[in-house]
């Protein structure tokens, strides 16, 4: 799933090559992915690109005069530079935006869900509209301080993916910040301390720059399918732990999995298989 590193990454190779490209056609073989009509993808034809923001896990693609392009992956989607022009019948893609100089920016999606979407907006109306107007504050590169943020009776695991809550992270960098962090994903945000908070704060922004500098470093145009996600411990259950040494565990839910260790994280404790849970209730 893209998430918050994904996304920043995305939009600086993809933004620094498109500034200043106008717009030829935007086209949606997606028919579901569009989610606007007014303005219509006609009124994209001749504008200019200016830059290619990100708000969380959103991408937002500004023009010149008053139009904005929204976009959000979901947990499958890609958003891709290519030197030419996509076949209609290319079932992974979404939405095309044809730009004049020959070049064509790309939403794909694999999988059967097909959930990525855009919205064409008017440049007024984007900090409004209800996805990026619910959004928490971003987790990066400052956050506010998480003793007020996360002050909350849930699960730490639940509230660091909550959007509404803090923006940009999801089920893969969750597990490496609270496990640098050495806190259980289940203790509940409002029985933090003030020195754990503050721990958990500094590496949410360590692990979530560490890995955008990485990304930086290793990739550059055309942004692959499959981004080389420098994790160390998610889907990596049964491994070592990269701290202790010790193996590190899973708690597996329905379609999805959350990695931990029981040493550095639950003091020894194993966590219950969700998906069993659920079928003895």
């Amino acid at each position: 799933m893209p998430e918050l590193p994904e996304v920043e990454i995305t939009a600086r190779l993809i933004g620094a090559a498109v500034a200043g490209a106008e717009i030829e056609s935007a086209l949606a073989p997606g028919i579901n992915a569009l989610k606007t009509f007014d303005p219509p993808l006609t009124a994209l034809a001749g504008h200019r690109i200016e830059r290619i923001g990100r708000r969380g896990k959103l991408f937002v693609i500004e023009l010149d005069g008053d139009l904005a392009i929204e976009i959000h992956l979901m947990s499958a989607g890609r958003l891709q530079l290519f030197d030419t022009r996509a076949s209609l019948r290319d079932r992974t893609s979404r939405f095309l935006l044809r730009l004049a100089d020959g070049r064509e920016l790309r939403l794909r999606e694999f999988g059967t869900r097909q959930r990525a979407w855009v919205k064409v907006l008017r440049s007024a109306e984007v900090d409004d509209e209800e996805t990026i107007a619910a959004l928490g504050p971003e987790a990066w590169p400052d956050p506010p301080p998480f003793s007020e943020l996360l002050d909350q009776p849930r699960p730490l695991y639940a509230l660091l993916r909550d959007q509404h809550v803090i923006a940009g992270i999801g089920r893969s960098w969750v597990d490496e910040i609270l496990h640098g962090a050495m806190i259980s994903p289940f203790k509940r945000g409002s029985d933090l301390d003030g020195d754990e908070a503050d721990r958990l704060r500094e590496e949410t922004v360590r692990v979530l720059g560490d890995t955008i500098a990485h990304y930086e470093s290793t990739l550059s145009l055309p942004i692959p399918d499959k981004l080389p996600m420098p994790l160390t411990v998610h889907r990596r259950n049964g491994e070592p732990c990269p701290r202790c040494g010790d193996q590190l565990e899973a708690v597996f839910y329905e379609d999805y999995v959350m990695c931990y260790c029981p040493t550095c994280q639950t003091e020894g404790k194993l966590m219950k298989d969700r998906r069993l849970s659920r079928l003895l209730k």
